[in-house]
């Protein structure tokens, strides 16, 4: 019997000190809550609990807060008070250890931070250049043998790293491809070799307008381009920014700089082209799991606006875990007239295949 009772006070024991290192909500219609204050957005207050995760509660519904361990309160002058939180008639009250009582009114929409949210907060106003990285590696690869003798390889990377004030963006993608001769008799060899890649800066000078700084290359060995270089500088707006969907238009002024060669003097060319800049970047979530991107920039030539190129890229990326996906991409490259005979002017790239996420 004994032992029966020192069990039951063990968990009434645990019991109450679960209770008393909880933090506690009572609404005006009675109900009591207990768990941890996480966050307020100004509208509603998170408490985490170990019955029902995380609940959203509005403060227009809060009759009594008691807070076990200190919270930050941003106040109506947008200074950050700590300390234990109470809540007195329509007055929330901060028990700061070195400035006495704070007053905040519930009606100001106040933001609470718990010690952990507050931490994530300010290391977002000042993040390291290894942070908030997300991005992906694509890879697809096909091999025929028998009557057919092909390989094809294309890749894809692309990271993306976007904070308060600024974003970084990087991409690169490659197909390779090559026939061999088949029982037909055809002649094989390299039936495509291109690569793209780029970069992009873009710094918030307000909530809606940017400032940009970019950089495109691309290689076309079937092409005959070696290599061309567009450098872009300009302003962009974000046009739509919410959590769903983002638009991007910008604009600007480029220097391109082209060297194409089939491989003998006589048909190398190299060009120094300047030009306008005009874009859009478009991000878009389709349900939970799938996220549809698309870009796409067109350069007039300023010395001939005959002349002029484009750049069109555009895929979706469908989760299948947190880290792997199914990918299918298409980016397009369009110059109006290649210097070398017997070439183009477009060029495809279609490629799908395995998505292999990565968040930093």
């Amino acid at each position: 019997m004994k032992v029966v009772w020192n069990l039951v006070l063990a968990i009434i024991f645990f019991f109450l000190a679960s209770q008393a290192g909880a933090d506690t909500l009572i609404l005006k219609n009675g109900d009591h809550l207990t768990g941890t204050i996480t966050n307020s957005d100004g509208k509603q207050i998170t408490l985490k609990t170990d019955y029902a995760g995380e609940i959203k509660v509005q403060w227009s519904a809060l009759k009594e807060l008691t807070s076990e361990k200190p919270l930050y309160v941003v106040t109506p002058d947008k200074k950050t008070v700590n300390g234990n939180v109470t809540i007195e008639g329509t007055d929330m009250v901060v028990h700061t250890p070195s400035a006495g009582d704070v007053r905040v009114p519930m009606t100001e929409n106040t933001i609470v931070r718990s010690a952990d949210a507050e931490q994530a907060y300010e290391q977002s106003l000042h993040p390291r250049l290894i942070d908030n990285w997300n991005g992906g590696i694509n890879v697809g690869f096909a091999l025929a043998r028998g009557n057919s003798d092909t390989t094809n390889l294309n890749t894809g990377f692309t990271a993306d790293r976007k904070t308060l004030s600024d974003e970084i963006k990087l991409y690169s993608s490659s197909i390779y491809s090559t026939s061999g001769s088949s029982t037909s008799g055809g002649t094989g060899g390299v039936t495509a070799d291109e690569v793209l890649g780029g970069a992009r800066y873009d710094r918030n000078i307000t909530k809606s307008l940017f400032a940009l700084g970019s950089g495109d290359f691309t290689h076309d060995a079937l092409q005959d381009l070696t290599l061309r270089q567009i450098y872009t500088g300009g302003l962009g707006w974000h046009a739509i920014n919410k959590p769903s969907t983002t638009l991007d238009l910008f604009s600007g002024i480029n220097y391109t700089h082209e060297n194409y060669s089939d491989g003998s003097t006589a048909a190398s060319v190299s060009r120094n082209l300047p030009g306008l800049t005009f874009g859009e970047d478009y991000v878009r979530k389709l349900g939970s799991t799938t996220v549809l991107t698309e870009h796409f920039i067109f350069y007039p030539d300023l010395s001939d606006f005959s002349q002029y190129r484009f750049s069109l890229d555009a895929g979706t990326v469908t989760k299948i875990s947190k880290w792997l996906g199914w990918q299918t991409s298409i980016a397009d490259r369009y110059v109006t007239d290649p210097p070398i005979l017997g070439t183009k002017s477009n060029d495809i790239i279609f490629s799908t295949g395995l998505n292999i996420a990565f968040t930093h």
